[in-house]
């Protein structure tokens, strides 16, 4: 349980490097060379073409799983009270959204077959992220009933 807190405490470190790595590769045409697209460089094009989209996306993918582990840090260090789990676990699950609307976009590119697209590793580091962060949450909320 002591190491379980070290775990969530490394994500306020992973999650930014997450942000900043390329989740894919995107080109147009086989013939012309791949742009790499992270969650940061995906948002800066939302915020340009689809205001609302980035907004949710925004709370989705950046806010709600970075509140959800300082909200998690602050029970483990017993600066929040345990009655705020349940809200944590909701935050968990909007941010698995995002991981979900990637690989939505993924399978439409590559089902489309005018583009060629690539997962890269922020990919996975990024999906890691939040699924240590939603088995963190679970196995504290299982800790704290018995």
């Amino acid at each position: 349980m002591a190491a379980l807190k070290w775990i969530n405490l490394s994500l306020l470190i992973l999650y930014p490097i997450a942000w900043v790595a390329p989740l894919m590769r995107a080109g147009v045409l086989p013939l012309f060379g791949l742009t790499e697209i992270s969650v940061l460089t995906g948002l800066q094009a939302l915020w340009q073409s689809d205001i609302f989209l980035a907004v949710l996306v925004t709370l989705f993918a950046l806010f709600a799983p970075y509140l959800k582990t300082i909200g998690l840090a602050l029970v483990h260090f017993g600066l929040l009270s345990d009655r705020a789990l349940p809200a944590l676990s909701m935050l968990g699950k909007l941010a698995m959204a995002d991981i979900f609307l990637i690989a939505l976009y993924i399978t439409i590119v590559k089902g489309i077959g005018f583009g060629r697209i690539e997962t890269a590793w922020g990919l996975y580091l990024f999906s890691a992220c939040i699924l240590v962060s939603l088995i963190a949450s679970v196995v504290e909320n299982h800790a704290r009933r018995d």
